[in-house]
């Protein structure tokens, strides 16, 4: 049996207070350096940063990508010299984007898109998430309207159509030459300005012109470009139908081979009214025989310039016409024309013409000057078959003659007949 240690007795007071621990051990002086206090706080700092990066990464990417607020496509104009702020402010009030323009701000930032917002019209789609807003705008994917400009207007007329359609911007400083302008189709962006929309037809037509003038016939009596757009212009104004602009071609071309005059009808108008391009009433007889430069029942050969715009087809039609003698051709009364080699077939259309015509007299007005008769060539001018004169016809009332397509109004044909403007 061990003996134990005797234990000293304690006294009472001793026994009430705390029993003493140990102090910790003190930090050692690696753990007290500057540096790992320094680098332990970069390491928490890297760390908080990675984790906020992380949130914002994720929030931004489901802003970016979560689907808009619009409900069907809309078309939006962002005015020029407008900042990111107005731009979200336009996009907000468009509905475009959410009520929150900071987060549109923010990602136009976080996508390096600052500078490259471009101002324009443009078109979004329906639930366009917040990178197709951006995207749109920053490509300048602007909305392209379609401006058609139809065949056969004059140059005022053309000016006039542009001056009115309120998508161009500016004014055009010089009338453009008769027909140097193409008609067509075309596409701009709103604010275009009107004078880029004139030399954009310009370059058209040129470009056009050279390319069907290198196609051309060797039978076609013209020398130069010009003339050709000048006889393609009559081919225009006297017929809008796509299966007669070739044989229509074919009577003025064999008239100018065998030196006839044209007698056209819309000479005469563009003689006296110009670029204004319609005239409004029938032609009196009077005006078949008064001196213009334009007047092809009394000049010879082709009128100084065009008398429109004609367009493409009409243009090849006149530089590659039909191989046909036909030298005539009247209104048949169904909106087309019939066609003749002779003056005296062409009579007989012309009173086919005429039969037409005065069953629809009760629906006109008798004018103050009576027009000139459907004749298949001015009064008193050689039967160009025969050489002989033909005898002077009565007169006719003035009838409504079948009107042609929108701004082909007053073309006829080479006979003298009443044209209804």
């Amino acid at each position: 049996m061990s003996e134990r240690s005797p234990i000293s007795p304690r006294s009472p007071r001793a026994a009430l207070e705390p029993e003493q621990v140990p102090p910790p051990p003190k930090r050692s002086d690696v753990a007290r350096s500057p540096l790992v206090v320094f680098g332990n706080a970069v390491i928490t700092f890297v760390i908080l940063v990675m984790l906020a990066t992380g949130g914002v990464y994720v929030y931004g990417k489901q802003a970016l990508e979560a689907p808009g607020p619009l409900s069907d496509d809309k078309i939006v104009n962002i005015p020029t010299r407008a900042g990111k702020g107005d731009i979200a402010e336009v996009l907000q009030r468009e509905g475009v984007i959410d009520a929150n323009r900071w987060v549109f701000l923010g990602a136009v930032f976080a996508l390096k898109a600052s500078q490259d917002l471009k101002p324009g019209e443009y078109l979004f789609q329906k639930n366009a998430n917040l990178r197709d807003v951006i995207g749109t705008i920053v490509d300048g994917k602007v909305v392209q309207h379609s401006v058609t400009i139809p065949e056969g207007l004059t140059s005022e007329q053309i000016v006039s159509r542009l001056s009115d359609n309120d998508i161009f911007t500016g004014s055009i400083r010089e009338m453009p030459r008769e027909g140097t302008l193409l008609p067509e189709t075309y596409k701009f962006p709103r604010g275009t300005p009107r004078e880029q929309v004139i030399q954009r037809m310009q370059r058209e037509q040129k470009r056009v012109l050279a390319e069907i003038w290198d196609r051309r016939s060797g039978d076609v009596p013209v020398k130069t470009p010009e003339q050709l757009v000048t006889l393609a212009s009559i081919v225009e104004k006297e017929t809008g139908r796509a299966d007669e602009r070739s044989r229509v071609a074919a009577v003025f071309t064999n008239r100018l081979q065998r030196k006839m005059k044209l007698q056209s009808d819309p000479t005469i108008i563009y003689g006296l009214v110009g670029g204004k391009g319609t005239l409004g009433r029938p032609i009196k007889r009077s005006e078949i025989q008064q001196p213009s430069p334009y007047n092809t029942y009394v000049v010879d050969g082709l009128p100084p310039g065009p008398i429109a715009n004609p367009g493409r087809a009409s243009l090849e039609a006149t530089a590659n016409p039909a191989r046909t003698r036909d030298l005539f051709f009247v209104a048949d009364g169904t909106g087309a024309h019939a066609f003749t080699e002779t003056y005296d077939a062409h009579q007989k259309n012309v009173a086919k013409l005429r039969a037409i015509e005065k069953a629809a007299q009760n629906d006109t007005v008798e004018p103050a000057e009576e027009p000139a008769p459907a004749a298949a060539i001015a009064p008193g001018e050689a039967n160009p078959a025969t050489g002989a004169t033909p005898p002077r016809q009565a007169p006719a009332k003035q009838q409504q003659r079948p009107r042609t397509p929108p701004a082909r109004q007053g073309a006829a044909a080479p006979s003298g007949a009443p044209v209804a403007q």
